[in-house]
């Protein structure tokens, strides 16, 4: 096996390389691919160093079985023709072809069965929000068909990238000092604050992060469910949280959604109130599972349960979903 990493000094770029070693991904040979910035960087692979090539149009793809490409949507859109002309399977992390009909949008806990129907060699790897949403959804929809989700995110800094997570530390390190604070990543300072604004605001009234909640939960699950989604900015470093509220056609009650998470693979159950045991990120940031947590009735609504879901974004929401779908293909 040959695999790729395009956009390999990124955060998701570095966890794409721990996983695929962690996990024994069946890489005889890595090749690194990059901006101009980081051509000619060195990662150490297995042991061994390996450098960082020039991102380029022409035939360097050629052998390739799989590249995992996380460099941003205009590059995914400029190269995918470079890359997948060979035959390699290009499993990508940005937004560029997400609502493509002939692109399956993959979560394999939900719907890996999409990722064998590729007309184009791409695979395109959901929003960070959404994998985490649909891999708990996906266990209430086995006991009972959602009708509606209202979801409020709250997202860590990790979600805009490596530089996001070094403004919020800095900013951390300013304030201590006594400092103005750096403000380049964001709308406002991160630190101490909240920022109801991920993404930009759509004429609707609700930001492009919000409507991807709704489209890419419906083409995953091939579900025609309503999504309504509250998308805000927290000073958290890594590990995104939701709290989620379903309709569903008949009564969930919180020890059958509990129970069924319980048995769902890639979700972990820590639902213990009166000890103070509930999913944080503290806690969940480096793990790979979507952990569930607060399970409840839904008091303004008799079909309704609420649950509070947490997962690491650039493990699961990222580059351990990306893996997974390579896994499914390969294995």
């Amino acid at each position: 096996m040959r695999v790729a990493i395009v956009g390999a000094s990124g955060a998701v770029g570095q966890e794409l390389m721990k996983i695929l070693e962690e996990r024994k991904f069946p890489c005889d040979e890595l090749l690194l691919f990059g901006s101009q910035r980081s051509a000619g960087s060195k990662y150490v692979f297995k042991g061994k160093p390996v450098e960082v090539q020039l991102l380029r149009h022409g035939d360097d793809f050629r052998g390739v079985d799989v590249a995992f490409v996380s460099a941003g949507a205009g590059a995914s859109r400029e190269f995918a023709e470079d890359i997948t002309r060979h035959g390699a399977v290009m499993i990508d992390n940005s937004s560029a072809f997400r609502m493509d009909d002939d692109v399956p949008l993959v979560v394999p806990e939900v719907n890996a069965a999409d990722a064998m129907n590729r007309p184009r060699g791409i695979i395109a790897n959901p929003n960070c929000s959404t994998i985490q949403m649909v891999v708990a959804l996906n266990v209430i929809e086995q006991i009972s068909h959602i009708r509606r989700v209202y979801v409020s995110t709250y997202q860590s800094s990790s979600g805009a990238g490596a530089s996001a997570m070094a403004e919020l530390e800095e900013q951390a390190r300013q304030f201590v000092r006594g400092e103005e604070l750096t403000v380049e990543k964001f709308a406002y300072q991160l630190l101490f604050n909240l920022i109801p604004h991920i993404d930009v605001f759509m004429d609707n009234g609700y930001t492009k992060e919000e409507m991807k909640t709704l489209h890419e939960t419906q083409k995953i699950m091939h579900s025609d469910v309503a999504v309504s989604a509250t998308c805000v900015r927290v000073p958290v470093m890594r590990a995104h949280s939701e709290s989620i509220w379903v309709e569903t056609e008949r009564p969930v009650g919180p020890d059958e959604a509990r129970a069924a998470f319980e048995a769902a693979r890639g979700v972990v159950v820590v639902d213990d109130p009166a000890n103070r045991k509930y999913p944080m990120p503290l806690d969940v940031a480096g793990r790979d599972d979507v952990y569930v947590g607060r399970i409840r009735h839904d008091t303004a609504n008799a079909n309704g349960l609420a649950f509070w879901c947490v997962a690491d974004q650039i493990r699961k929401g990222a580059a351990l979903n990306a893996i997974q779908i390579a896994e499914s293909i390969f294995s």
